[in-house]
């Protein structure tokens, strides 16, 4: 279903013949007025905020409210980072994970606007040959494509394996960083400059955004945010020495919220071309985000949908652009109603920062949000999150034993069982990851998954015949699993 503001279009789709026949049905815009910013909203907020973080965990936040187009309110809290407790500010930078590629896909349509590159048309041609992909089905990547996210593209590729295309270009929705990165080197090549100073010339110069770069700064050290990670640790500073249009990008709220400021206002961009941008090309599945490896319900979403480079929401509110960022100790969310011209974004340095969404974006915007319940990110509250922040802090076997009866009864999920036990992998626990996996095995014996993720525990452990006694038991439930497969293999030879 595509769909014009104040327009439904229901859509027959020919992929073999790349036409779209749509027959449009008018509806009257949904205008739903914002929460009121004013002196008590604040002082609401101002309390409500800093308590949030204090259940969830996070260290540091900024945020910037939207009205009528124009940024009304920002504040900042938090610590930049647990270790030298700096305080934020409105001039610290956070890793907005993939908030960076909105504000690349308007840096794209400028392009667009300018003459220089065209929507439906192949970036192949602009590629040097070491970013092209070994399949004919290539060809038909154009921007659009890539920008809705429909390339067929996993969101990024195993190490060292090749990038692949799991279905054919356009067909439907999959996440993917990976698409975003082949069409920076295309912009590349037509503007003949490194991304950063592209965007520096192009968005971030003529908006005034003079907080934001692709690419890591050593001048700006002192305003950077540290992330940290699901049990408040801090981590090493995230350097990007080379510019991720997927990932990178290092801003300020106030900054990001002059970007949706002039998206909201039509700033930089033909109206015709804003207008493509915010236009549903696809609607989500309902089940997944990357959806190359067949985990989708092939159910289509009533109200979530993607357009080039936002995410949109379609609802009794009316219609809202929006994106999540997510580089792991980085969360940030943004939301805009073009139809009151208002939102909200908010970045964190933290594993935990969407955790508070909900309520975030509850007293500063209000109304629907159903990419939330898309996503799957767990509540500050949930036992899912307790559960691992126990783990990490007081051990396994103290979160096995108190989150007993939520184990038994499914509240925490396999997936939240299995990402735990690798953080704790990743921290060299690995007798915790152990008990961790084998408890999932108990709860979720006709899983694969649980078994490799075991089998690997027991090989970093250097129990070899545990491990492949595991990975023979996930190759057996899904003969498919190439990894346990080559895992195996490797075993053997040893």
């Amino acid at each position: 279903m595509l769909r014009a503001r104040g327009v439904v279009q229901l859509c027959a789709v020919s992929f073999l013949l790349g036409t779209v026949v749509c027959g449009a049905q008018s509806v009257a815009p949904i205008k739903v007025a914002p929460i009121k910013m004013d002196a008590a909203a604040e002082a609401r907020l101002g309390k409500d905020i800093p308590a949030l973080m204090e259940k969830a965990g996070v260290p540091g936040l900024s945020v910037a409210v939207i009205r009528k187009g124009k940024t009304v309110w920002t504040a900042s809290y938090g610590v930049r980072s647990e270790t030298t407790k700096a305080a934020v500010n409105g001039d610290t930078m956070f890793n907005v994970g993939s908030l960076s590629k909105c504000v690349f896909a308007y840096g794209v349509l400028k392009l667009v606007d300018a003459g220089k590159l065209k929507l439906d048309e192949p970036i192949a041609p602009y590629l040097a040959k070491e970013f092209l992909v070994n399949d004919p089905r290539f060809d038909k990547i154009t921007p659009r494509i890539v920008l809705s996210h429909r390339t067929g593209f996993p969101n990024w590729p195993a190490d060292g394996k090749p990038l692949e295309i799991h279905f054919t270009p356009g067909e439907k929705f999959s996440y993917s960083g990976a698409g975003m990165v082949l069409l920076q080197k295309a912009v590349e090549k037509i503007t003949g400059k490194p991304l950063n100073d592209y965007m520096q010339e192009a968005v971030f110069a003529p908006l005034g955004m003079k907080h934001s770069s692709y690419v890591w700064n050593a001048a700006l050290e002192n305003d950077i945010a540290y992330g940290h990670d699901v049990s408040g640790a801090p981590v090493d500073l995230f350097k990007a020495n080379e510019a991720n249009a997927a990932a990178s990008l290092m801003t300020t709220a106030e900054d990001y919220a002059k970007f949706l400021d002039a998206v909201l206002d039509g700033k930089g961009l033909k109206p015709e071309t804003l207008r493509e941008m915010e236009n549903p090309q696809i609607a989500v599945d309902t089940g997944c985000t990357n959806c190359v490896e067949g985990t989708g319900t092939g159910k289509l979403s009533t109200s979530v949908f993607w357009g080039l480079g936002v995410g949109i929401e379609n609802t009794a509110d009316g219609e809202s652009l929006w994106h999540w960022g997510d580089n792991g100790v980085f969360k940030a969310f943004f939301v805009v109603r073009p139809a009151t011209k208002s939102g909200v974004v908010y970045m964190t340095n933290s594993e935990n920062g969407l955790a508070i969404a909900r309520q975030i974006l509850a007293e500063t915007l209000g109304g629907e949000q159903p990419a939330f319940d898309w996503l799957k990110y767990d509540n500050y509250d949930s036992p899912a999150l307790g559960f691992t922040r126990t783990a990490l802090k007081d051990g396994a076997a103290v979160a096995l034993e108190k989150f007993s009866a939520e184990l038994a009864s499914g509240k925490i999920s396999e997936g939240t069982i299995n990402t735990t036990g690798y953080q704790l992998m990743g921290r060299k626990k690995i007798d915790d990851a152990i008990l961790l996996f084998r408890k999932n095995v108990e709860l979720h014996p006709e899983s694969w998954n649980v078994y490799d993720s075991l089998g690997e525990a027991y090989m970093n452990h250097g129990d070899k015949d545990l491990a492949v006694k595991n990975y023979e038991k996930s190759v057996e439930l899904n003969p498919k699993n190439e990894n346990g497969v080559a895992t195996l293999k490797k075993l053997a030879e040893k």
